[in-house]
């Protein structure tokens, strides 16, 4: 089985295979607010994770989410300049759960209960710096690729360094 690795220091997703062989590297973005576990923290949980659901097979790229459903609609540059401040969930979600108990499951540091999603994000949004609120935000056709490629119960690391 694939398996990820998300470098926050780097601000990278590496997919690799069964062995640890690099299958490919994506830019990311994850927390502005740095790494961390706790709730209403919006930063990106650390450690040992799981693939514990995927979102939006056959949707549209820049399909807009909303509470992890597609909402019928499709994101473009207008429609992110009249909602400036919102947080684009588009094209895929991969739903995060963590593994350590006590430090990114259950409790007040659950990964899966704060809702941390790998997922795409608008063209305009930067990659290879930090940006989001918790999420790992990647580009569109970036996250579709790595969705076809991974299955419920993939392993993922969030590492610092």
């Amino acid at each position: 089985m694939s398996r990820i690795e998300i470098n926050l220091a780097e601000q990278t997703l590496e997919l690799l295979d069964d062995v640890g062989g690099l299958i490919h590297s994506y830019p990311v973005s994850t927390s502005r607010n740095g790494p961390g576990e706790m709730k209403d923290s919006f930063c990106t949980p650390r450690g040992r994770h799981i693939i514990r659901a995927k979102i939006g097979a056959g949707v549209a790229e820049n399909a807009i989410f909303i509470g992890r459903r597609s909402s019928g609609e499709i994101y473009t540059p207008a429609l992110g300049e009249r909602h400036p401040a919102r947080d684009w969930i588009l094209t895929r979600i991969l739903w995060l759960s963590g593994c350590e108990l006590g430090f990114n499951r259950l409790g007040n540091v659950d990964t899966m209960q704060r809702y941390i999603y790998i997922h795409g994000s608008p063209d305009s949004a930067h990659m290879g710096k930090p940006g989001s609120i918790g999420c790992i935000r990647m580009r569109n056709r970036d996250i579709i690729e790595l969705f076809d490629q991974v299955v419920p119960g993939t392993p993922v690391d969030i590492l610092e360094t």
